[in-house]
């Protein structure tokens, strides 16, 4: 049958999650627990309120959150210091810079950026959708979508002359911007390649002037990619504010 992802941020749940997480890890305390999405039937205040059990307990050490808006982080870090916010930020998804990005600096958050090279699509490589495993997640994403994916790629030219004019690829590229974009924001770009990886390490070594930064801003935004992140149903499980 079909796969439905539960969402439940219920006490009881983290409670019990965490010492199914402990036992699977084979440890006795986590380093960062995160609340990956926020059950929105559950006050976040409840939910961060039982993880702060957890690290009273000994049982964690720091929380983190993902996909939530900045409101919903104040209401959460009111409860107990928030550590991190996992959240997707790359240049073809700018919706951290709304207001997100400016709370976790205002309260000590680390600002963790998944998907930072935009799923693949700013490393340069993946020139036509069709070829995506019939289980790849992208998919059932409305910006890999064939007619969206080919006019998307029409950014990608320029995107790879400012590469070779800076000197690295376009994947270093990417990255070397999130690093720019402030000293609380940490990338985690995913990889099962030692070669992506040892580029992926180069990108710190990046430096970008602020005219290349204007250049890549105005070239890759909210308004010239075309699509949601999300399908309906995946935009309706995250709490991220929206352009």
């Amino acid at each position: 049958g079909k796969l439905v992802r539960v969402i439940d941020g219920r006490p009881a749940t983290l409670r019990q999650t965490c010492e199914d997480s402990l036992r699977r890890l084979q440890t006795d305390v986590i380093d960062l627990y995160y609340l990956h999405r926020w059950d929105k039937q559950v006050p976040i205040e409840d939910s961060v309120g039982a993880l702060a059990d957890l690290v009273r307990a000994g049982k964690i050490r720091s929380i983190g959150l993902s996909e939530v808006s900045a409101a919903t982080l104040r209401r959460a870090h009111a409860v107990h210091p928030i550590a991190a916010v996992q959240t997707e930020y790359s240049l073809w998804t700018r919706n951290p810079e709304i207001a997100v990005l400016d709370a976790c600096r205002d309260l000590g958050t680390a600002f963790v950026a998944f998907s930072p090279v935009a799923r693949g699509f700013l490393c340069g490589d993946l020139t036509d959708v069709s070829t995506l495993d019939a289980k790849d997640i992208r998919r059932a994403m409305p910006r890999f979508a064939p007619d969206a994916y080919a006019a998307n790629l029409e950014l990608l030219g320029g995107y790879r002359d400012i590469a070779r004019e800076v000197g690295c690829t376009p994947a270093q590229l990417a990255l070397a911007w999130l690093l720019h974009r402030g000293d609380h924001i940490i990338p985690i770009p995913g990889t099962t390649s030692v070669e992506h990886l040892l580029d992926d390490v180069g990108a710190a070594g990046v430096q970008l002037d602020a005219a290349v930064i204007a250049r890549l801003e105005a070239l890759i935004n909210e308004r010239t990619v075309v699509g949601p992140r999300y399908s309906a149903q995946s935009a309706n499980e995250v709490d991220t504010e929206t352009f």
